[in-house]
């Protein structure tokens, strides 16, 4: 009798750890199959359009930019580039880009053009720098312009697991986007999303969600020292040559010595940052 029970009881134990190892097993399929769905989601996205870009011909591109409008005028096309290969609402990445890079004047992005306080981390092999930011001398990635900031941006997002429930969201919904940046451990600052959702909302970059851009960087061509020379055409202004090689006013007229913006049919400035075919 003794016996029996004891077997009893044995069954028991091995019906019951056959039971939770099955659970567990299944939660694991469960969550591995989501994990792949949304892989193959991100893959889709980043298909859906031409993501080729530019190769870097290692010149250091420093930009000046004055105010939160001009970043904006700056780089709201790249964020809508990046966007319709990626998948990330462009107004979460003006959104970081202006909080992290301080529009693009702090101290970080002024020396490495990195305008999403992206850290070197494990595997990284471009360039880079060191700055004080939660610990003193951290390593800090360091790109030759902003545009390939706001690339890695998109390939950091998309390539770590922790980020794949961003893109059940849709591209529109801001605010999901802003909560679960925090929630998968983008910042430390508690207050990080009620400081995007302010950026965004203050500034409507979610203007820059509802439409895409025709712009891209098919043949996109990024000047070197010994082509980096415009000629001046008829239409040609400060501005729209600002907008077409990614620098402000102030910087062409700095680089080109003006004193105005008159601009002459067939003057040469120098230009040393990228140009968009548009």
């Amino acid at each position: 009798m003794r016996k029996n029970i004891l077997m009893l009881v044995v069954l028991a134990i091995f019906a019951i750890g056959c039971k939770s190892k099955k659970t567990y097993t299944d939660s694991l399929r469960t969550k591995n199959v989501l994990s792949e769905r949304n892989k193959s989601a991100n893959k889709s996205a980043r298909e859906n359009t031409d993501a080729s870009i530019p190769e870097d011909v290692g010149t250091f591109v420093r930009f000046k930019i004055e105010s939160v409008s001009e970043y904006i005028e700056t780089f709201s096309e790249i964020a809508q580039i990046e966007m319709k290969a990626y998948g990330i609402p462009a107004s979460i990445t003006l959104a970081q880009g202006l909080l992290e890079s301080g529009y693009g004047q702090g101290e970080l992005a002024l020396k490495t053009n990195n305008h999403f306080g992206i850290k070197c981390h494990k595997g990284w092999e471009g360039d880079y720098d060191f700055h004080d930011d939660d610990e003193k001398g951290e390593c800090f990635r360091k790109y030759n312009h902003p545009m390939y900031s706001f690339r890695d941006h998109s390939i950091f997002l998309t390539t770590r697991s922790r980020y794949d429930f961003l893109f059940d969201y849709k591209s529109t919904d801001y605010k999901n986007w802003a909560q679960g940046l925090k929630k998968a451990g983008y910042a430390t600052d508690k207050k990080y999303p009620q400081k995007l959702i302010y950026l965004i909302e203050k500034h409507q970059l979610y203007k820059f969600d509802g439409k895409g851009s025709n712009t891209s960087y098919d043949n996109a061509v990024v000047m070197t020292d010994s082509d980096a020379v415009h000629i001046v055409k008829k239409g040609d202004t400060l501005y729209s040559l600002s907008r077409r090689y990614y620098l402000s006013v102030d910087e062409l007229m700095r680089m080109n010595n003006l004193k105005d913006a008159g601009l002459s049919i067939g003057q040469k400035l120098t230009v040393k940052s990228i140009q968009i075919n548009k």
